[in-house]
């Protein structure tokens, strides 16, 4: 018997979770917002064909509480949400249902703050930005920063570095095999900077528009199928899509020292799959800490949008990565769990700050 969404929201610590439906529209949305410690809740929407509504309430809770995770450990001021849209996005959307959306997002008078994610845009955040101010993301035309995926690729890339510094003792990755799984707007932008680097790299996706861009676009990448993607020896896997690739099955094919990708919750049980990381030695670069990228440069909108600042700001993340995998050592835990330590610590200071006079 599954948990009900009162059971998961309780499991997982959220404090609000809104349902969104109009009929005319054809809008189903569910706006998850998992902590408001450190400030508004800001996090993505994503538009997908879920199978189910229960499959779309629980990646809403997953997404918003990792995004509660990465603002803490990025050193952001912004509380964790996320939200989802049920639907196809080859035909579901419109400018009546992301004004609708918009809506809902202004009645929550901003204790959340969207912006795009998979399958939304710019152009997307242009419309729900007619009906509330609470919504980052919009084009640079607007006074917005636009596409934040080169700013997510950046981070994952740096973070991809850190790890190959901790694994072969100096950072470059060139000559490396590095598999990017999923080649969307952020796959490209890091398929992009391995080349530059040297790197051999191969790439998967299920979406054969996008393998063919990619291809198009950068000629000496290799094409590896879905299904053989863990039958490869590579130096660096880079989930990229949808989360819960690294599982038991997966690990116990895996050939590589170093996993760091895109993907939000890369690892389909944290308990389990943690620990089972370390055993065969890989080094897991947390998902929340290397692809905060993305919600850098959106949060920066709020204070006043300037580039140079934000590309500081994700260039952070380089040492960051470097120092959890000392704390992981240190205290004999994996990176993940490290990484949660870290940002736990942050949002539990900072209640404390704002309990007391």
């Amino acid at each position: 018997m599954q948990p009900s969404v009162f059971d998961l929201v309780q499991q997982m610590g959220h404090e609000q979770v809104v349902f969104c439906h109009d009929p005319h529209s054809g809008l189903n949305a569910i706006i998850a917002i998992h902590n408001t410690t450190l400030g508004p809740a800001l996090g993505g929407t994503r538009l997908w064909n879920y199978g189910s509504h229960q499959d779309a309430v629980v990646d809403a809770l997953r997404l918003s509480r990792g995004m509660t995770y990465k603002a803490a450990i990025s050193g952001l001021n912004l509380g964790g949400g996320k939200a989802v849209i049920i639907g196809d996005a080859a035909t579901v959307k419109s400018e009546g249902l992301w004004r609708r959306y918009g809506k809902f997002v202004n009645s929550l008078n901003g204790k959340y703050i969207t912006a795009e994610d998979v399958n939304t845009s710019a152009r997307d955040m242009e419309y729900i930005s007619l009906e509330t101010e609470h919504v980052t993301g919009v084009p640079e035309y607007m006074g917005g920063s636009g596409d934040p995926s080169p700013f997510t690729a950046y981070g994952v890339f740096i973070g991809m570095k850190a790890s190959a510094k901790k694994v072969w003792g100096n950072d470059s990755l060139s000559g490396k095999k590095v598999l990017v799984q999923g080649v969307g707007h952020v796959g490209q932008y890091l398929v992009g900077h391995l080349i530059e680097e040297g790197a051999k790299v191969y790439i998967s996706d299920i979406n054969e528009t996008k393998i063919k861009e990619t291809v198009d676009k950068f000629r000496s990448v290799e094409v590896v199928a879905g299904d053989k993607i863990f039958d490869m020896e590579m130096d660096v896997y880079a989930p990229c899509a949808l989360g819960a690739t690294v599982n038991t099955e997966s690990i116990n094919k895996m050939k590589c020292p170093i996993i760091a990708g895109a993907a939000n919750n890369q690892l389909a049980d944290e308990n389990v799959h943690g620990p089972m990381l370390v055993q065969k030695g890989i080094v897991y670069a947390p998902d929340f800490l290397i692809n905060a990228g993305g919600l850098i440069n959106v949060g920066a909108e709020l204070d006043g949008y300037n580039r140079e600042r934000v590309m500081g700001n994700v260039e952070k993340i380089y040492d960051r990565t470097l120092e959890i995998y000392k704390l992981s050592e240190a205290e004999n835990i994996h990176a993940q769990a490290a990484a949660m330590k870290l940002a736990e610590k942050r949002l539990a200071d900072i209640a404390n700050v704002k309990s007391r006079l």
